[in-house]
Formats: structure tokens, sequence, C-alpha cells
């Protein structure tokens, strides 16, 4: 069954670390002028940086690495990961090589962020920007977060973390406990300078269920993993009747292709053609949805998606469009799409490595390009000052010029 093929893949996350096989030897590294007493760090600094350029050596989808000369950045990058005196030395090393790639899903990951991978955690400050009229913007808060009791609102502008602009960068990665100054534009553009300390807090995936106008349901769940496309298909069958849904998948990073094939398979009576992942050895495998326990809803679907829409999220919306089965409203998505494994490093971190291409039933590459919608929605700070959600606007819009023509055609 081609459906069987989605098994053991995984695209922004893998639910096993497999460790995986490397042949070709890494630059060697000299310790000739590394001090004695710093020679057993920088020993264990080298087994984890051989691993790495190893792994992507060997197993990186494109064996010609986007054009990346991986020897010369392993002689350069070697000695730094060797001298590293800590671990955030190391893998500021090791990121700055694998970063060369400029690929979606390949990343190294410190033992503490490993850590925080698997047990869903984070230490952060609690809120999520999103890019409106070239500025970030706070676009939502977590709650009982270090940044929701200090009083930051949802419109808020950010200017800038520790006295450095915020330009193209939207995520810092703070340690428990790390005290930063982040200054804000309040909703009047007032300056507002705030120390918030960051927290650990959970990143497990949410759920919300809202049952709008005219009986459309509103669904939005975080990830593409088993808890979340059970309880969309629980959903799903629950509000079977209903003329509509609305998947809400803006800030989606993606999951596993066994949760996004069985989740493709509750919008269809049959199994469709999900586009083909590509090895690098060029074998075309390609992948059906599941039709497992599937809730074959028969409503009307718009998809909601923007640019934190991610890999296999990105892939629902595609397959759905491609197949006419919903229309796609928001913005642009990520053109995160790469399927990827994590493989663990001798000090317990790991390497996330892209290992695998996709095309759609079409044969479009969304990596870096993206999905467009077919209904763009442009947000501006004031809708979200005003607490305006547009992308909700347009779909319910595009839901009722659907049930509008609906009815005209079953007139007699």
């Amino acid at each position: 069954m081609r459906a069987a093929r989605w098994h053991g893949i995984a695209l922004a996350v893998v639910a096993l670390a497999v460790s995986g096989c490397t042949t070709t030897p890494a630059p060697r590294v000299s310790l000739a002028a590394v001090p004695v007493e710093q020679r057993a760090r920088a020993e264990g600094n080298v087994r984890v940086f051989d691993r790495v350029w190893g792994l992507v050596a060997d197993w990186h989808y494109d064996p010609k690495l986007h054009g990346v000369d991986w020897p010369a950045a392993g002689l350069k990058y070697g000695a730094e990961a060797a001298a590293a005196a800590d671990d955030q030395a190391l893998y500021a090393a090791l990121g700055a090589m694998v970063g060369l790639l400029k690929d979606s899903h390949t990343h190294a990951l410190s033992p503490t962020q490993t850590k925080e991978r698997r047990m869903q955690t984070r230490a952060r400050t609690g809120f999520y920007m999103t890019r409106v009229e070239g500025r970030w913007i706070v676009s939502e808060l977590v709650a009982g977060s270090p940044a929701e009791l200090a009083g930051v609102k949802t419109g808020w502008v950010v200017v800038a973390r520790n006295g450095t602009a915020f330009g193209e960068r939207s995520e810092a990665r703070p340690k428990e406990g790390e005290v930063a100054r982040w200054e804000f534009l309040d909703e009047h553009d007032r300056p507002v300078a705030l120390d918030l300390a960051a927290r650990t807090l959970s990143t497990k995936p949410r759920q919300e269920v809202r049952v709008l106008a005219g009986g459309v349901v509103y669904l939005r769940f975080d990830a593409f993993d088993t808890a979340d496309r059970r309880w969309l298909s629980d959903q799903l069958k629950t509000n079977r009747a209903a003329p509509g849904v609305v998947i809400d998948l803006r800030r989606n990073p993606g999951g596993g292709t066994i949760s996004l094939g069985i989740t493709i398979g509750e919008f269809f009576d049959r199994a469709v053609d999900c586009g083909t992942f590509i090895t690098r050895g060029g074998y075309r495998g390609g992948k059906s949805s599941w039709q497992i326990g599937s809730a074959r809803y028969g409503g009307s679907v718009v998809v909601l998606v923007d640019g934190a829409t991610g890999s296999a999220a990105e892939i629902f919306a595609a397959v759905l469009q491609e197949h006419g089965r919903a229309a796609i409203v928001g913005r642009k998505t990520a053109g995160a799409v790469l399927a990827s494994w994590y493989h663990g490093l001798p000090d317990g971190g790991e390497l996330q490595l892209s290992r695998q291409d996709y095309v759609t039933p079409k044969g479009r590459r969304l990596e870096n390009e993206g999905v467009e919608p077919d209904v763009k929605v442009v947000r501006t700070l004031a809708d979200v000052r005003a607490g305006r959600d547009v992308d909700l606007e347009a779909a319910l819009r595009v839901l009722a010029k659907e049930a509008s023509s609906r009815s005209g055609a079953s007139r007699p």
C-alpha cells in the first residue's frame, strides 16, 4: 500500500531519534596547540564535530550540499569547535557550519536544546511575534508568562532586545532566569522598557474549537502529531453536519508524516495523492493519505496560513489546495518543507538533518517557495491592536460565498 510509505519519515519534528552511520572521514583537527588542562574538552568537541560533519557529508538529501565546499567548511569550523570552551561556543560553531547549507531542516541542537525538544519545554519570556507593516509585533501572549505578568499587550511593537534593534531576527533563545531588557512601543506608540526574566514554559501544542455564526466550526491545532490528529478527527466527527470548517494552521510548524497522512484523509472519502519525497540517490517515493478511522468530512473547508505555517502544515495546505478540497486564506507560508531525521551526538545533543526533498502532487517544490494562498489577506497594525482577526473574517466570507453558490444551484 503506497500510504504505508509515510512510515518513519518526519518533517519539522520526528518522533524517534536515529543514530545513522558515517563513512566519510571529517577533516583532521589538530589539538597540538590546545593546553593540557583543556585537552579533554577539546577532544570531546572534536568527536561531536566529526559526527556532525560526517552525517551531513553522507546523508544530506543534496549530494552537492547546495554548492558548499564542505571540506573547507570543516577545516574552518573544526578549529572553532575544538577551541570552544563550553556548549554555547561549540554549538555556535556547529550552527554556523550547517547554516552554510541554507536549508530549513538542518540544525545542531545542544544537549540543553535537545532536552527541551523532548520535554516540550523551553525558557522564554512568553510572547510570540509576527511581521506587520515591516515591524515585529506582539501577536500572542502565553498565559501566566513573564511577559503577560509584566503587562505586555498584543499589538505592541517590538523595538529592541538588550539594546539591539530588531530587524530580520525574530527569535532569541534565553537561558532559564536570564534577564533581558525589551523595548516596545505600546498601543499608543509610547516607548516602554521592561526587564523580563526567561522562565521555563511548556511548548506543548494547543488545541482550540469554536462554533461560529451559521454553525461554522473553527479548529486550531499547533502540530501534526498523534494527539492533535486524534483530537481533530474527534472534532470533525462531532461536527460532521457543520456546513463548513476553518482549519487554523497559522504558526503551526508541522510535525510527522504519519499524522499528516491520516489528517489529510479526514477530508476525503478515498486515498489521495499527497506528493513525492525524493532521496539523496534520486529515489522518488509517492505518498497517499490514510483513511484510518477517517471522519470523511464533506463540508466546505478553509485553511488559514501565514509566514509561520511550516513543513507538514504547508504540505497539508498544498495537498488540499491542489485537490480542490479547500480554499487557502492568509499569507504565503514559510517555505520550509524537507523531510528530516534527528541523529544523536556523542555529548547528548542532536543533529536535525534534511534527508529528503518534497514536491506536491502537481510537482511544485515548496522549500524556499511556500504555498501561495487563494485569498491573500493584508493585516495592519490597527487591525492587531483592535483585536480583529482579518484572516478569519476573510475565511467566513469565503464560506458564505460557497454556501450562497450551493443554495442558488439547488433552486429549481
